[in-house]
Parts: structure tokens; C-alpha cells; sequence
């Protein structure tokens, strides 16, 4: 892995501690290999005058909700160090009970929550704490004997650490194991299952450590020959299928939603495994990704006629597990998958917006990385079925997922607008995309493609009056969507203004092939996705 810690980038931050931790939060979250959408946190300990002029130690952590990648100095929650230091001395300490702890004892009261990981990163005794969630080592302690292996990697300059759940528990069972330990003699530590953590007194230290530890995983998966499939049976789309598996995914999450399919070649070639729907079916790379995409895919197999069985079944699944494991008072999720494994096909995020289905398919292109290198040394072991769950429904990691407002009245659904390019064609667009919408731009303007600048637009340009051209561009909006709800058919010419006996042949052909054939094409091929 890449150091790209610049000596002359972090003196620009000398003067502040604070924007120093920006800085180097940033160079963790812009790697996907470290962390994914919001994982992994970051903390400083500052002294500060309070007040009444008398110093304090302060906790500045990663607050909830934002994103290591492009974090803030506001992102990052001050706590005072000695209240989270006494936290960690407590027997028990409930959930709710710890963030309105966390929360009491902040200086500032429009800051965001602090991390569920605020009592760990107090009780680690240097002024820098990092902690992400590396592909290599999770994919490493995911196989049998994994601790053993870490061992190996690393000897003495890691603390290992066995699963807990995240959270005050974690921090209490490390605050017990490390009484009377010297902090200095380790790099970092190892929590199985779960992730890194490495400290110093020195930002680019602290971070170094992390690039590391990393690296040197790295290089025991290359060294094991932990590779991945690279044979694929590519085919396209089944793209009548995929727009009923979205319409029964979204009947089951009583919310429409975007399905986003992947067929490149490492996609593909997972999905043509032979052992693809025992591997895919073991959980999560890592228990924090099963908040997204809950503990199984859905497996769809290469052919399928009866897509509503296929999600019925899963549902039905879903609903047992949760019966095996949920406590009185939990009321069970939505039963709907997150992602599908489609045999030979590749592999498929549903989302009730885009950004959603965007981040579960990042998530699961790391995911079947790892689960191919965990293979290679002995098998793909997740946590086992009960810790997840846990995960699932623990309260602080569902308030991730919680919305402070209701979605806009479209987020889901799929629009395509012939005509699109001017007047009211343009304007409709813009509406829909208002409303939550994403949309096919559809028009004879080649300009059309970049007209909207917006990731939930497909800009396609098109002469409607061109049958293959127009079944063409419907294929493209459901290949990039997962299907089709709304149809604004508005392309249409006025052409010049003649009289009958004084109109062309040709005139009269071009009026009728956009104001009236292109329209009944345009339903011929949007009806069997609608």
C-alpha cells in the first residue's frame, strides 16, 4: 500500500493539531482498501484553555455521519478526555447511556455525536488514534486459524484482539487487557474481524503504522497466492428479469429503489464460481458493512422465471433468522435483499436512492475480493450468524440509517423524457429530478449527453424516429437504472405550414414517424418493464 503522507502538505497544518488530524484522516478515507462510506474513525487529544483559563484535555473524534474521505474540522466531535477515560472504568454501561454520556460531556453542543469508538480512542494513551477497517487484514482474520496467521505476520508488534461488539464493550474488554500494559511496545493493534487501530504522538507516525501493518498483510496474501477468479462466462443482461427482480425487491421494502448491475470481469467471474452460493452465503467482510447490505446476497440463478419465488424465498429466510435471534421488544426489518450474486451474470445493488445502491456495490466488489483470498488460505469465515445479528440491530449502528426527513416524493422510481433537450421536455426533467427521481434525458441533440449535470441523469442521444436506435436507448436506461416506472413520451416537430394538397411526401412521413410512430414504438418497448 501507498504512503502518501507529504512532508510539506502537513506543514501547512503545523500550527493547528486539529486540522493536522484533518489532513491525515483524509489520506486514510480516500483509500477504499482502509475504509468505505463513513467507516473507520479518527481522534486527536488536545489541551485547551477552558472557560475559566485552566487547561483540559479534550477528545476531538470523528463525529457520526461524516465521511473520513472529505471530513472537516466541524466533523469532528470535542469531548472532554477525563469523562470518557472514567467511562472506560465502568462495569456496564448501556448504549443509550453511553452517547448521552458522550454527548454531556462535549464542549460544544452543535457538534455531531461522537463515534461509538470515543471511549477506546480515550483510553489509548498518545495524542494521535487511528482506526480503519483494512481489506487485507479482515480478509486475513476472516479464515481458519486467522489469529495464528496475524501472529505470524506480525509477532509482538500488534495487540490481537478478539471480536466484541463495537462500542463500550470494546472499549471495556481492551481497557482490561491493557491495565498493565506498556502501550509503547506496540505499533497498533489487530481487533479480528473487524479492523486496525495504530496510535503515536506524531500524525504521519501514526499514520505510517497504519500503511504498514497493512502492507505487510498485503504482501502474506500475494506470497500465499490468495488471487482471485479471473474466468468469466460474460453475457448480457437479462434485462426483462432485472427489472422483475428490482419490481419484487422493492414490493418487499415497500419503497422503490434503484438496482445497479455490475458485469465486469471480476463481477462476472465470482458469480461463476462453482461455490458461489455457499461462499457468497457465509456474511459480511466485515460485521459493520451488514448495517448496508444484511448478513446474505440473494442468489439468482442464471436463468430464472419466477422472480417474485426467488425474493418470496429470501424473505422468507430472512424473516427465521430473525426469529432465531431477536430479543421481545425488536421489531424485524424490512426482509429485502441489498445485493444478488446472478450466476455468470455478476452482481447486483439495490438502493432506494442511488448513492445507496452505490455504496453497496462498492462494498461488495471489496467483499468478493476478500472472500476469494480468504479461500486460498482455508476458507471464507465470517462471524458467526448470532454476532451479526447483533450487529444488525444494534441500536447505534441502525441510527446510521435513520433519516431526519421523509424521502422526495419520486427517490426510486425511473423516469425516461423523449424530447428532452428544450422547453418542456427539459423542464420535465429537471421536475422529476427534483422530486427524487432519475431520469433517462432522451433527444435528437447530441448535447443531450452532458446537458444535465447530475449522477442520476443518463443523457442519450437519440432520434426517436429510428426504431433500433429508440429500443436501443429504453435497454440503456434499464441496464443503468434496474427498470422503468414513469414515461414522458414529449419528442414531437411542428413542421412548416402547408396545406394538404401542397404538402411533400416526405413532409408528411417525418410529421407521422415522431408525432405518432415514434410514440407507439416508444410504448411497444417500454411497456414490458413498466
Amino acid at each position: 500500500m501507498k504512503n502518501l503522507w507529504s512532508d510539506s502538505e502537513a506543514e501547512k497544518y503545523s500550527d493547528s493539531l486539529l486540522q493536522l488530524r484533518v489532513y491525515s484522516s483524509r489520506l486514510l478515507g480516500r483509500n477504499p482498501d482502509l475504509v468505505l462510506h463513513g467507516g473507520g474513525n479518527t481522534s486527536v487529544k488536545i489541551t485547551e484553555k477552558d472557560i475559566f483559563g485552566e487547561d483540559e484535555e479534550i477528545l476531538y473524534v470523528k463525529g457520526s455521519g461524516w465521511d473520513l474521505g472529505d471530513i472537516e474540522a466541524e466533523g469532528f466531535a470535542p469531548v472532554r478526555l477525563k469523562v470518557l477515560q472514567h467511562m472506560a472504568t465502568l462495569d456496564q454501561l448501556s448504549d443509550s447511556d453511553m452517547v448521552r454520556l458522550q454527548r454531556a460531556a462535549m464542549t460544544n453542543p452543535y457538534a455531531p455525536n461522537p463515534s461509538v469508538e470515543a471511549v477506546l480512542h480515550a483510553i489509548i494513551p498518545f495524542a494521535f488514534v487511528d482506526h480503519t477497517h483494512a481489506d487485507a487484514v479482515v480478509t486475513i482474520t476472516n479464515t481458519p486459524g486467522g489469529e495464528e496467521r496475524i501472529r505470524e505476520i506480525y509477532g509482538d508488534r500488534v495487540l490481537i484482539v478478539p471480536y466484541v461488539m463495537p462500542g463500550f464493550i470494546l472499549a471495556k474488554t481492551i481497557y482490561e487487557m491493557t491495565r498493565s500494559v506498556d502501550w509503547s511496545q506496540y505499533d497498533g493493534m489487530v481487533l479480528l474481524h473487524h479492523g486496525v487501530f495504530t496510535f503515536d504522538n506524531d500524525a504521519g507516525k501514526s499514520y505510517e503504522k497504519m500503511i504498514d501493518i497493512v502492507s505487510l498483510a498485503e504482501d502474506y496474501l500475494q506470497a500465499q497466492g490468495a488471487t482471485t477468479a479471473s474466468d468469466c462466462k460474460a453475457q448480457d443482461t437479462d434485462l426483462i428479469t432485472l427489472a422483475r427482480i428490482r419490481k419484487q425487491v422493492a414490493e418487499k421494502r415497500d419503497c422503490a429503489v434503484y438496482v445497479l448491475a455490475d458485469s465486469s470481469k471480476p463481477a462476472c467471474a465470482f458469480a461463476s464460481l462453482e461455490n458461489v452460493d455457499s461462499i457468497a452465503g457465509r456474511g459480511p467482510l466485515t460485521p459493520d458493512h451488514i448495517i448496508r447490505t444484511k448478513q446474505l446476497p440473494l442468489i439468482v440463478p442464471e436463468k430464472t422465471e419466477n422472480a417474485q419465488a426467488l425474493v418470496d424465498a429470501y424473505a422468507d429466510e430472512y424473516r427465521a433468522y430473525f426469529d432465531r435471534h431477536a430479543g421481545a421488544n425488536q421489531v424485524c426489518l424490512d426482509p429485502a435483499p441489498r445485493w444478488a450474486v446472478w450466476k455468470d451474470r455478476g452482481l447486483l445493488a439495490f438502493g432506494a436512492s442511488l448513492k445507496e445502491a452505490g455504496i453497496i456495490a462498492d462494498i461488495n466488489r471489496h467483499t468478493i475480493k476478500a472472500i476469494q483470498q480468504a479461500e486460498k488460505l482455508g476458507g471464507w469465515v465470517a462471524l458467526p450468524e448470532k454476532d451479526l445479528f447483533d450487529m444488525e440491530y444494534w441500536e447505534l449502528e441502525q441510527a446510521k440509517l435513520k433519516k431526519s426527513s421523509s424521502a422526495p416524493e419520486f427517490q426510486g422510481k425511473v423516469a425516461l423524457v423523449t424530447g428532452a433537450a428544450s422547453g418542456i421536455g427539459h423542464a420535465c426533467v429537471e421536475m422529476l429530478l427534483e422530486k427524487g427521481a432519475a431520469v433517462a434525458a432522451i433527444d435528437i441533440n447530441p448535447a443531450i449527453t452532458t446537458q444535465f449535470d447530475s449522477a442520476a441523469v443518463l443523457g442519450i442521444g437519440c432520434d426517436v424516429s429510428d426504431s433500433a436506435a429508440l429500443k436501443q436507448a429504453v435497454e440503456k436506461t434499464v441496464q443503468r437504472f434496474g427498470g422503468l416506472d414513469i414515461l414522458v413520451s414529449n419528442a414531437g416537430i411542428f413542421t412548416a405550414n402547408e396545406t394538404i394538397e401542397d404538402m411533400s411526401a416526405q413532409t408528411w412521413q417525418l410529421s407521422m414517424d415522431i408525432n405518432l410512430t415514434s410514440h407507439q414504438r416508444l410504448m411497444q418497448y417500454c411497456i414490458p418493464y413498466l
